[in-house]
């Protein structure tokens, strides 16, 4: 029997610790190392978190470290057997952490799914850019890339990234039209485009609805037709969430292939971005950029509106990628 290659994967987020086992706020930073764990043996290193996250990571092999000392430490401590390295996304610690491992000799892998300079700049300003830039210079060039848009880098691999299985195609249930129903999956902060959305959406001179997923269910809001929907670890949950809606808002400033679009589409539902990321579009039918205004906003949910069904029959037409498809990109890439 051949053993599964060993894997450690460094990530810059934070991860919380209790007698339930290990939590995080993200889906996304559970999810690459949990599907990874099929093919190989997956170790983790994170921050800890002090906030109990809404999503339990489902591995037993989970370190997490409160400094940089001590994420380098448990780093060195992982060298007593023979792996290999998976390093997610530029940060001050991963970026220490690829140095460490290049001088370790050791063997490296990058993976990038956003390009972090759009984001630095909406989290801490313009003058951050430059630094990040240089952490991402030296990252690339110690690195073998891998990411999911050539936009991030025209260095290294370029992979389609998914969450989807069989079951996100199946059992698409009819859209409800009596109403307009906008859904938000993600994070609320500012880089997410959602603040501002959510001021257009209060513009709206016809009935709508908008709901969010992703943030704390029934927190508090200024406008009764903002709903708070809670977290969905649950798949099958997250897909009846979709079924439930119309249509779906990506309002982010930066992005680099967000698995919403995807889910939307399995679902059938069309998505509204915003031109900053019209980038994601690619060939995809069913995804419509608009101005970051009012009136463009309206535009297109008019014409969405309008032309539902013929829309939804574009959408059939994609050819959108898997869960099992990108497992086995990332695994011929680490294991070759």
């Amino acid at each position: 029997m051949i053993e599964n290659t060993n894997l450690v994967i460094i990530n810059n987020e934070k991860v919380f610790k209790d007698s339930n086992g290990y939590h995080c706020e993200n889906f996304d930073l559970k999810f690459l190392p949990e599907v990874l764990s099929i093919n190989f043996n997956v170790g983790f290193i994170a921050r800890r978190a002090t906030k109990k996250g809404e999503q339990k990571i489902d591995l037993s092999n989970i370190k997490v470290a409160s400094n940089i000392l001590t994420y380098l430490y448990l780093i060195f401590r992982s060298f007593k057997k023979k792996s290999k390295y998976l390093i997610i996304s530029i940060t001050p610690y991963t970026f220490f952490s690829c140095l460490f491992l290049f001088i370790c000799r050791k063997k490296v892998y990058l993976y990038l799914r956003s390009d972090g300079h759009d984001e630095w700049k909406y989290i801490l300003g313009k003058w951050s850019v430059c630094i990040f830039h240089i952490m991402f210079k030296i990252c690339v060039s110690l690195s073998e890339v891998i990411v999911c848009n050539r936009r991030i880098s025209k260095k290294g691999h370029l992979i389609s990234i998914s969450r989807l299985d069989e079951k996100w195609f199946k059992e698409q249930k009819e859209a409800n039209l009596k109403k307009i129903k906008f859904l938000y999956v993600g994070r609320m902060s500012p880089e997410k485009g959602i603040f501002d959305f959510i001021n257009m959406f209060n513009k709206l001179d016809f009935e709508a609805e908008l709901s969010i997923a992703g943030y704390p269910k029934n927190s508090s809001t200024v406008d009764k037709r903002v709903k708070f929907l809670g977290y969905f670890s649950n798949p099958e949950l997250l897909m009846n969430v979709y079924d439930d809606h119309n249509i779906t808002i990506l309002p982010s400033y930066t992005e680099g292939y967000p698995y919403v679009i995807d889910e939307s589409l399995s679902r059938r539902r069309p998505v509204i971005i915003f031109d900053e990321i019209s980038y994601v579009k690619n060939d995809k039918k069913g995804i419509f950029v608009a101005k970051r205004n009012y009136i463009s906003l309206k535009e297109k949910v008019d014409y969405i509106w309008k032309n539902y069904t013929k829309i939804q029959k574009e959408i059939d037409e994609n050819k959108l990628p898997t869960k099992k498809s990108m497992i086995r990109q990332i695994s011929n890439i680490i294991k070759n």
